[in-house]
């Protein structure tokens, strides 16, 4: 027999550490090569952390919610290979004497604990997740402040939970009157301008998920941080429809992959940030990041109705082709819940279609710290004035309409403007006889 240690593999470039979610497997469990032991999260996505080999879960390291980093031994899989880690912890090779000798030493050191309140960590000790960092840095809590929340995760880390019951309390206590000293009370206390949410017999609660709540604290974050304002187009795309149509049974034969409309909008854009670079910039403080890849976020469903935003590298860089494989590869997986958390990172800007719900056009939210996101409107069959040189009538015609949100402290009306402009004009320049 041999242990193996299962390790929390790399997740991408910008990601250090995870949460764990639920244990798939429980100690005894015999597992197959390639089977999910457990679910962590981080800040963009969920995953599946599979084991590597065939075994038995005898031991596992972290408890729910704990924090893991990056390389850290979560679980030991006994294997009846000779396929071991290298370095097995000395836990699991001691003698029994031992493992009650240690046992005892944890049992005192857990009751210890109970009984004695958590003293406050410096700062300079005390470990902060980057996800834990970004919440108190976007709802303005000062490192003071943060040294003093009672953290409930492993070795008293201050976990998301304990950061959004802290945010709630601290609201409430915002919103309650303040009382210095007994005094006549001269003008009477200002009402709280939102009235507390009644309950009765008949209404069902449903708690948020852990996703739906990470997405609706970054909608409000976005939208204190940035000044939205939108810019709309209409684009006439009756060439790209009859376009796709003659040639979208061909592409699939051929290419084993369907050609929705996605990919050639996503091409338009990339081209069209090309000509306006100053587009695809972040703001930090005073600062403006110009960025030099152009990767193109995608707003995707996930299998339990939230939105998430999958990246597409280099977009500027992909033919059709391409950029069909990379769409349909991203969108797939997003269904399924199998992106990785290097899929959600490095966007520069968003693009989001509200016509696949049907809606005409929409005013989306920016995708921090990203400057302006696209909104692709539902293709519609309308009347419409044709100029041509013997005098214009009305036909019908393929329109959409394009709707540009976009940050007005970094871009003005102009840039906003020309740059939703020039998507059109490469939708509507679509070359019918172009080659797949």
């Amino acid at each position: 027999m041999a242990k193996f240690e299962l390790k929390l593999p790399k997740m991408g470039e910008s990601v250090a550490e995870a949460t764990l979610t639920s244990w798939l497997k429980e100690v005894g469990d015999t597992i197959e090569a390639d089977e999910a032991v457990l679910e962590i999260a981080t800040d963009k996505v969920d995953s599946e952390v599979p084991s590597e080999v065939d075994g038995v879960l005898v031991e596992k390291l972290f408890e729910i919610d704990d924090v893991i980093q990056v390389g850290q031994t979560i679980a030991i899989i006994e294997t009846d290979s000779d396929v071991a880690s290298d370095t097995a912890p000395a836990a699991v090779e001691e003698t029994p004497a031992a493992e009650k000798a240690v046992a005892a030493v944890e049992k005192t050191v857990t009751v210890a604990k109970d009984t004695v309140a958590t003293p406050v960590i410096s700062s300079e000790d005390r470990f902060y997740s980057p996800l834990v960092k970004n919440m108190a840095k976007e709802e303005g809590i000062a490192q003071e402040e943060l040294d003093t929340i009672s953290g409930t995760g492993k070795d008293g880390r201050v976990t998301k939970n304990d950061m959004l019951a802290y945010i709630e309390s601290r609201d409430t206590q915002k919103q309650a009157p303040t009382t210095v000293a007994p005094q006549k009370a001269t003008t009477p206390a200002p009402k709280v301008a939102t009235s507390p949410v009644s309950v009765n017999g008949g209404d069902e609660i449903i708690e948020m998920t852990r996703m739906g709540k990470l997405i609706a604290h970054h909608m409000v974050a976005s939208v204190q941080t940035s000044a939205h304002v939108q810019s709309f187009i209409e684009a006439d795309v009756t060439n790209i429809w009859n376009w796709r149509k003659k040639v979208k049974d061909t592409f699939e034969k051929r290419e084993g992959e369907k050609l929705t409309f996605t990919p050639i909008f996503m091409e338009a854009v990339a081209k069209a940030i090309r000509d306006f670079p100053m587009i695809n910039i972040s703001v930090d403080g005073d600062r403006i990041i110009k960025r030099k890849n152009i990767n193109l976020g995608m707003a995707a469903a996930l299998p339990d109705g939230n939105l998430i935003v999958p990246v597409i590298k280099n977009a500027d860089q992909l033919n059709l082709v391409g950029m069909t494989k990379a769409v349909n590869d991203l969108a797939g997986r997003s269904r399924e819940g199998k992106l990785k958390p290097d899929d959600t990172q490095g966007g520069t800007y968003t693009v989001t279609n509200v016509g696949t719900f049907g809606s005409i056009m929409g005013t989306p939210i920016i995708n921090q710290p990203q400057v302006a996101i696209l909104a692709l409107g539902a293709i519609r069959k309308v009347p419409a004035v044709i100029e041509t040189p013997d005098g214009d009538f009305i036909g019908i015609r393929m329109k959409m309409f394009l709707s540009h949100s976009y940050d007005h402290r970094v871009v003005n009306g102009a840039l906003g403007g020309q740059f939703v402009k020039r998507v059109a004009e490469y939708l509507e320049a679509w070359d019918m006889n172009r080659e797949i």
